[in-house]
C-alpha cells in the first residue's frame, strides 16, 4: 500500500505529475489555470501545485453530511451556490428519514458559510468563467464532497475542471470518471484495498483554520 509522508509531499508529488502530464504531446491541457483547495486537508495539497502551475490558489469551501452515529460516512456533501449532491446508497442502508438528513443540511450550511467568511476574509473568490480549474483534495472516499465542488466550479463558469488527488477509492473515482462536471482526473493512486484516506498518510494531522488562511495569503502575495 503505498504511503505519502505528509499533505506537503503528495501535493509535491501530485504536482510533478500534472507537470508531465500537461507536457506530454497528447497530455492534460491546462490554460490559465485556477488551483481550488477542498479545505482543510485539500489546501496544503493544494498549495505545492499552485506553485508549480504559477496558478492562483483559492478554496472552494464544501461540507460532508454525515451520517448520524458515523460521521466519517458521508450520506451527502453541500457547497458553495448551495450546491447538494446525495449519496442515496448510503442513505438507504443508513436508514436516514429526510427530517434527519435536513436537519444535518441545515447545521451544515451555517457551519460551510462561517468557513467561507473565515477563509476568505471578504476577499472576493478567483473568477473561474472561462478558466481551467483543479480541484485538489488530499483524498476521495465516497466522493460526495469533490462531486459537489466540482458542480458549484462549473456553475461559476469553468471551462474545463480537473480533479486532482494523491488517493482515492477506485468506485468513487470511477463515478467521478462519468460525471459530466469533470473532464479530467489525475490520481496517484487507487488501491483496491482503500478503506480511509488517512491510512494512506504518514503524517495526517488535522490541518488547521490558521493554516488554510496562512497559504491563502501567502499565495496571493506571490
Amino acid at each position: 500500500m503505498e504511503h505519502f509522508a505528509n499533505r506537503v509531499e503528495a501535493g509535491e508529488r501530485l504536482a510533478a505529475r500534472l507537470l508531465d502530464d500537461s507536457r506530454a504531446a497528447t497530455g492534460l491541457v491546462l490554460h490559465a489555470p485556477v488551483v481550488l483547495g477542498l479545505p482543510r486537508g485539500g489546501v496544503p495539497v493544494a498549495a505545492p501545485v499552485a506553485e508549480s502551475l504559477d496558478a492562483p490558489l483559492d478554496v472552494l469551501v464544501v461540507r460532508k453530511l454525515g451520517t448520524p452515529g458515523r460521521p466519517e460516512l458521508a450520506m451527502g456533501a453541500i457547497g458553495e451556490e448551495g450546491a447538494l449532491v446525495r449519496n442515496d446508497d448510503v442513505i438507504a442502508m443508513s436508514r436516514v428519514d429526510r427530517r434527519t438528513f435536513d436537519e444535518v443540511r441545515d447545521r451544515e450550511r451555517v457551519e460551510l458559510d462561517a468557513r467561507v467568511a473565515r477563509f476568505r476574509g471578504g476577499v472576493p473568490p478567483v473568477p473561474l468563467a472561462g478558466r481551467h480549474v483543479v480541484i485538489v483534495d488530499d483524498g476521495i472516499a465516497t466522493g460526495a464532497t469533490m462531486r459537489v465542488a466540482c458542480r458549484v466550479a462549473r456553475a461559476r463558469g469553468a471551462a474545463r475542471i480537473v480533479v486532482a488527488t494523491p488517493v482515492a477509492a477506485p468506485d468513487s473515482l470511477a463515478e467521478l470518471q462519468g460525471s459530466p462536471d469533470v473532464d479530467a482526473i489525475v490520481c496517484l493512486s487507487t488501491p483496491p484495498e482503500f478503506m480511509a484516506v488517512g491510512m494512506h498518510y504518514l503524517d495526517f494531522a488535522q490541518t488547521s483554520d490558521d493554516e488554510v488562511v496562512r497559504l491563502l495569503a501567502e499565495r496571493r502575495r506571490r
